[in-house]
């Protein structure tokens, strides 16, 4: 099928044909029969929920920050995806529930990150379908309980005030007051025990509770520091009186039922944003507490507390095992799910098929297509960068010297040379696998490769036979460290080349020096592109081209109706591919005149890529699931849809892979014959 395509010249005065109606509904309908890609790692991630069946703890649920719920059936060692309850990436499932009179009826709630939004998730049958309560549609929900005594009876804590359910979540009532100017922004929940009419409220601001169901409030902020974010709130199921409370400030206990609370010692100031606390029923003077700096422990009731892990260790959830407590299992930010068999002395990482990773670069190794590399943001030092030598089946961290940086590029020369660009610099890879590597008792470690060595001209006056005379002179300026974020490199040719917020650079010594700086007055370049000699690089605002491997720039032109431009590209052709906010465009004069690829149904194009091996221009936009292969010979064009939200798309092995924005690395499934 051929685009609309119209040749537009440098002034660029043109009108969009319009798209062919019966064509829509044919791609509408065609796409909803296209099957999900598959999502095969790196695994890890942000983990925020852990829940189990009542009696049958091996069957483990887990909720993300992406929207999905996981599924476990063998204590997590393998999880598997079990539902996306929202059509957006964007929300977080702080709180899963699974009701011990029906196994099959589990409550999921959840919040928006930086968004006013939420609700409440309930399930009649395992998971396989689930329905919103629209009671709590909309609302952010921070704290969700049940009541011990009548599993019908919920309460869901949200940023305008405490709800209550008493049919199961089929319709909700405010039992908070709605004009408070304190009770709302909840973010913890307890119930007692014994009697559902005794609540507990944490706000952002001190504790609440009320003892008759939520007629009447009082505050129970007795003994502990002013201002306090109370984030979890534990009641001893035998002896209700006794109630643990974290807070910002750090840990509480009460033995008057929250009348007066008197501060823990033992957890460090810098890790008081202690985000929950979890009793270990069988042995009741357990508790374990989860802190943005590690978890802790005490065996004690709270007297003394004991690190249990590092302070990278970010704990969002614990769950203990009430059949045998020595097996604990966390839920952390970006480490994914931690598990212990030892009651907390150690933890191994239990991720297998969870995978909620951004990767903001991909690389598929020239000589080994099935060697993928992934670059990761956001990650710190469970992050860098991660390879898979068999398509993303199994994959390995290679992140030593990397500092915990995020990784934005990716690049391989064509002597099998890797380069990272992370958001502080360039780093090459040493490989054990290189023979000629100066590190092989080190393999798989990141160096860095940033120093900038400028020349600049100088006119100095010199007498030559008697005569003063002005000459012109290079001279070396004091070396310098790029520690720009570097957003793209082009490794292909006699010049490497590297995308930054600080302008262009480019190295004739295989990275051991750079040169380079601002370009055309622009700093914040976007992608580099390479055929032959013959340069061109973006920045939002324009494309500078060089036909001297990067000695020197130019402007090039481009279509004036353009509002923000992302990438470029070459095809084998020598045409000159363009992402931008307006779609897809080329060029095949180095910008005397341009082509609009018109008729994809993506614009704010954001990525696109050339494949050498089919012949094919892949674009991609983040803000959609569909990825194009174009035919740069005929122009025409085919499809998919990945089911995610993609930052890239590559070509590996004779299957698309794509960078996620929230889901890890995807690779499109096998062709049907």
């Amino acid at each position: 099928m051929n685009p609309l395509r119209l040749r537009v010249k440098t002034s660029f005065s043109f009108q969009r044909l319009p798209h062919c109606a019966l064509l829509f509904f044919w791609f509408a309908a065609a796409l909803s029969a296209q099957a999900r890609w598959s999502a095969v790692g790196p695994v890890g991630g942000d983990a925020r929920a852990l829940a189990a069946v009542p009696g049958a703890e091996d069957h483990l649920y887990l909720g993300s920050t992406n929207s999905w719920i996981y599924e476990s059936l063998d204590q997590g060692a393998h999880w598997q995806r079990l539902a996306k309850l929202d059509a957006t990436d964007d929300l977080i499932i702080d709180h899963i529930v699974v009701d011990p009179a029906d196994h099959a009826t589990l409550y999921a709630a959840a919040w928006k990150l930086d968004a006013v939004g939420g609700g409440l998730w309930i399930t009649h049958d395992g998971g396989r379908h689930w329905a919103e309560s629209q009671g709590l549609r909309g609302q952010s929900i921070r704290a969700f309980a049940q009541a011990v005594t009548d599993p019908k009876l919920l309460f869901a804590g949200t940023l305008d005030g405490v709800f209550r359910s008493a049919d199961a979540g089929a319709t909700w009532s405010q039992i908070s007051p709605p004009t408070s100017r304190e009770i709302h922004n909840i973010e913890s929940l307890a119930v007692d025990p014994a009697d559902p009419n005794i609540l507990y409220a944490g706000t952002w601001h001190l504790p609440w509770k009320t003892t008759d169901g939520g007629k009447s409030w009082h505050s129970i902020k007795n003994g502990l520091i002013e201002d306090s974010d109370v984030f979890s709130i534990v009641i001893d199921p035998q002896h209700s009186r006794t109630v643990f409370l974290s807070a910002c400030s750090g840990i509480y206990k009460s033995e008057s039922a929250g009348e007066l609370f008197h501060k823990i010692q033992g957890i460090p100031s810098s890790a008081r944003r202690t985000r929950v606390l979890r009793q270990d029923i069988a042995h009741r003077e357990i508790v374990y507490a989860g802190t943005t700096e590690g978890l802790y422990k005490t065996l004690d009731g709270g007297h003394t507390f004991q690190p249990m892990t590092g302070p990278e260790v970010i704990v969002n959830d614990v769950f203990v095992d009430p059949r045998n407590p020595e097996r604990v299992l966390l839920a952390t930010d970006r480490g994914g799910v931690l598990v212990s068999s030892d009651a907390g002395a150690s933890f191994i990482a239990a991720n297998e098929g969870f995978s909620g990773r951004k990767v903001e670069a991909l690389l598929v190794d020239r000589a080994h297509p099935t060697r993928l590399y992934a670059g990761l943001v956001n990650d710190k030092s469970f992050g860098g960068v991660f390879v898979s030598s068999d398509s993303g089946a199994h994959w390995a961290q290679i992140s030593a010297g990397l500092d915990s940086l995020d990784v934005f590029a990716l690049a391989q020369s064509a002597d099998g040379s890797i380069l990272a660009g992370t958001s502080h610099g360039i780093f090459a890879l040493e490989s054990g696998d290189n023979p000629n590597s100066a590190t092989s008792a080190s393999p798989n470690h990141w160096f860095p490769r940033n120093i900038i060595a400028n020349t600049q001209e100088k006119t100095a006056t010199e007498t030559h036979m008697g005569v003063r005379v002005n000459v012109a002179k290079q001279v070396k300026e004091p070396e310098r460290t790029l520690e720009s974020r570097v957003t793209a490199l082009e490794l292909s040719g006699e010049a490497w080349v590297a995308a930054t917020t600080g302008g262009l650079f480019t190295s004739r010594d295989h990275g051991a020096t750079w040169q380079g700086g601002p370009v055309m007055g622009a700093v914040d370049y976007l992608s580099v592109a390479a055929q032959g000699r013959t340069l061109a690089a973006a920045h939002p605002d324009g494309v500078a081209l060089s036909t001297d491997n990067g000695r020197s720039w130019m402007p090039m032109g481009t279509p004036a109706m353009l509002t923000r431009i992302h990438r470029v590209a070459f095809s084998a052709d020598g045409t000159l591919w363009l992402a931008a906010r307006e779609g897809v465009y080329f060029t095949r004069d180095l910008g005397k005149t341009w082509l609009w690829f018109d008729r994809l149904t993506l614009r704010d194009v954001d990525d696109l890529s050339f494949d050498a091996q089919r012949n094919r221009m892949m674009v991609s936009s983040r803000s959609s699931d569909l990825v194009y292969s174009i035919d740069p010979k005929s122009s025409t064009w085919t499809w998919a849809q990945t089911g995610y939200r993609i930052a890239l798309v590559r070509s590996a092995a004779g299957r698309m892979v794509a960078a996620s924005l929230f889901d890890g690395v995807l690779i499109e499934p096998p062709t049907v014959p």
